[in-house]
């Protein structure tokens, strides 16, 4: 019985201690800002169908998750001044999978 108590404890410090593989897993999955705002890009044009424009912020949320905020051209007029343009947020977990989005707001490019 002595013997079990000891392999207890021991056990469950393994546990609570993340292992040397697993934290490697975890760096490898964290993606860099430029690979967050592309990623965030790429999905927000798949999803309305928009063309991306520009990325125009990037900020790290709570939890681990980044906000991107990224303008998409909703309406091509001519001439171009004309066009309507749309502010979208992505937010987006460590990993770039899309959690959420939302448009901010619409406006005409000349007003900006």
């Amino acid at each position: 019985m002595a013997d079990e108590q000891p392999r207890r404890k021991r056990r469950q410090r393994d546990e609570a201690e993340p292992s040397d593989a697993a934290r490697r897993r975890r760096r490898r999955s964290r993606l860099s800002g430029a690979q967050l705002a592309q990623r965030a890009r790429r999905e927000l044009e798949e999803i309305t169908g928009f063309e991306a424009e520009s990325v125009t912020a990037l900020e790290r949320g709570e939890g681990g998750t980044w906000r991107v905020t990224v303008e998409l051209l909703e309406l091509s007029r001519i001439p171009d001044t004309d066009d309507m343009l749309g502010s979208f947020e992505a937010e987006l977990d460590e990993s770039g999978e899309l959690r959420r989005y939302r448009r901010l707001r619409r406006y005409a490019r000349i007003r900006g």
